[in-house]
């Protein structure tokens, strides 16, 4: 029988370890992001973990790394990006990893094994949340082989409990 979904809040100490966590992955200050104003909520469905900042789903634990979601705007805008042609949507939308022919382009600078976000070339969305696996002057060279670890994308499991915890918010 599937476990019930556990949802509550964390003390100020566990929130800003939260948030100091996925800002040592992310190379952001987080706290000073949100202007050191924020609540953290934990969201726990099974194994997964969605902190909930500010009552938005924000950040998501998958094993012991925090990762942001593709429900925080404001971080994918300034993250890099890596853009895929249209051929590979359906391919990464169902968990695949993002080859490098099917790379269009890379905006940012990076370093091997920063978060990366997957756009699609026509509309600019968001598609999944990667890690990348070189450094952003050896990636816009690469023409063969993985170039993104999907970590998570549109539709997944984690997709999913998003969408619950998303529709308990009040707008």
């Amino acid at each position: 029988m599937p476990e019930k979904p556990r949802q509550h809040f964390l003390n100020k100490k566990e929130a800003k370890t939260v948030l100091q966590k996925a800002s040592e992955k992310l190379n952001m200050d987080l706290a000073a992001f949100f202007k050191n104003q924020f609540d953290v909520e934990v969201y726990q469905k099974e194994s997964d973990e969605i902190y909930l900042i500010n009552g938005q789903p924000l950040l998501v634990k998958a094993g012991e790394t925090i990762y942001p979601t593709l429900r925080f705007d404001k971080y994918l805008r300034l993250a890099p990006t890596v853009v895929v042609d249209m051929g590979a949507v359906p391919h990464v939308c169902k968990g695949a990893n993002i080859m490098a022919p099917g790379v269009r382009r890379i905006l940012g600078r990076f370093e091997s094994g920063s978060i990366v976000v997957v756009v699609d070339e026509k509309h600019g969305k968001p598609l999944a949340l990667g890690e990348i696996l070189c450094g952003s002057e050896e990636a816009s060279r690469t023409k063969q082989g993985v170039l993104v670890k999907n970590l998570y994308y549109v539709g997944d499991k984690i997709w999913n409990v998003m969408k619950e915890v998303t529709f308990k918010i009040p707008e």
